[in-house]
């Protein structure tokens, strides 16, 4: 018993890899197969969008418009992710050097894994503009009510390499080294089958999650707006895939730039990080827009469209006058009230300025025209535009 105990104790810990990577559904025509590389990447799309859905409705924003962009992002996202991680490993799909041996088929079958997050941000982004136009929302405020989220779904749907065992890392002694089937066709060749090899995914993975945390953490003491969040997701996640990106050995196109050759994804990677530096401290020296609002100029809801409108033009049939308490009445009604002598409305508008320092004694009251309204020396005739008499006191044009 001891021995086994000493065994167990010099046993090297790691991370094994499952043996199941999908399951079979029976069909009257055939078999259903469902990957779980699949299901990793669902279950990411709905907890994104589960945390998406409630920091989008904090800014209120119309209810149902989440899902008329995520109907349009999604899917642009995982046909740009695809075309990505083509172009980015093209050797299956097309050949080394493009020499016409490799296997076209292979491209739809995104199941098999390989989805570029860089093609599937940008094409995403752009189905997310097209719902946002038709929403009527603000593709930057929809973004970054999103960035956390998207994060997170990167994290979740990075799971799906571990069940495939493939985009893992060089070989490594670490205690969580991660085992490879000597079987799998991404074994690397000649090497002994008891290697352990660096668990890429799960440093991504961890990586993701913490990235959450802060960026939480950070839009809730600074309340970012223009983009500036997702612009400091992307900062973020690309500071991480730098390194973790340089510690994967599978087969990716390699680019040379300043004399050093590396994975297309650790140059796009640090490219994407100084863009969006540079974007995010230009956002933030603009300073905040006023208003702050997450839907488009005209698309607003029609009580706000209403409002704002009343607001720049002055025109209302009733508005309180906090001054004194009475009601301002449109101008076409005293238009048409001829019981206001003129002399009163003078009177009237000289007693406006005595605060300004103009003193005046009224030359006449206005009678009493109307049962419940008056004219008084000391109130202000609200509404009512007059010209003042050659000789008379300053006249008050544009009451309040």
């Amino acid at each position: 018993m001891q021995s086994l105990l000493h065994v167990a104790a010099m046993a090297p810990m790691s991370i094994p890899s499952p043996s199941w990577s999908g399951f079979d559904i029976p069909l009257p025509w055939g078999t259903l197969r469902i990957h779980a590389y699949a299901l990793c990447i669902l279950l990411g799309i709905i907890l994104g969008l589960w945390l998406t859905a409630v920091r989008w409705k904090r800014r209120g924003t119309p209810e149902g418009s989440l899902w008329d962009v995520a109907i349009w992002a999604i899917p642009f996202g995982i046909v740009g992710g695809r075309l990505y991680h083509v172009f980015s490993s093209p050797d299956a799909y097309f050949g080394p050097g493009f020499n016409g041996t490799g296997d076209l088929s292979l491209i739809p079958q995104i199941w098999r894994g390989g989805l570029g997050i860089w093609g599937a941000v940008v094409l995403g982004v752009f189905g997310a503009w097209l719902g946002c136009r038709r929403s009527g929302v603000k593709l930057t405020a929809f973004l970054d009510a999103a960035a956390p989220g998207l994060l997170l779904a990167q994290a979740i749907g990075r799971w799906g390499n571990w069940f495939n065992q493939e985009l893992f890392g060089g070989p490594t002694t670490l205690p969580w080294g991660l085992q490879i089937d000597p079987n799998s066709p991404n074994f690397p060749a000649g090497m002994p089958s008891s290697t352990l090899f660096h668990p890429t995914f799960l440093y991504e993975s961890l990586w993701n999650l913490i990235g959450v945390a802060i960026l939480l953490i950070l839009d809730r003491r600074f309340h970012f707006r223009r983009g500036r969040l997702f612009w400091l997701y992307a900062i973020y996640y690309t500071l991480g895939r730098v390194w973790i990106e340089a510690l994967r050995i599978d087969d990716a196109e390699q680019i040379s730039l300043f004399g050093i050759t590396t994975r297309l994804n650790v140059w796009t990677s640090i490219f994407v990080f100084v863009a969006a530096v540079i974007v995010f401290v230009v956002l933030s020296l603009r300073g905040r827009p006023e208003p702050d609002t997450a839907y488009l100029p005209g698309r607003e809801p029609a009580a706000v469209a209403a409002a704002a409108d009343d607001s720049s033009t002055g025109d209302s049939s009733a508005v309180d006058d906090e001054a004194n308490g009475t009601i301002v009445t449109d101008t076409t009604d005293h238009d048409t009230d001829g019981s206001v002598s003129d002399t009163g409305a003078h009177g009237n508008l000289r007693n406006n300025q005595s605060d300004l320092g103009h003193t005046a004694e009224p030359t006449e009251t206005a009678e009493e025209s109307h049962a419940g309204v008056t004219s008084d020396t000391g109130s202000a005739s609200t509404g009512t535009t007059a010209s003042s008499a050659p000789g008379s006191g300053p006249e008050a044009g544009n009451t309040k």
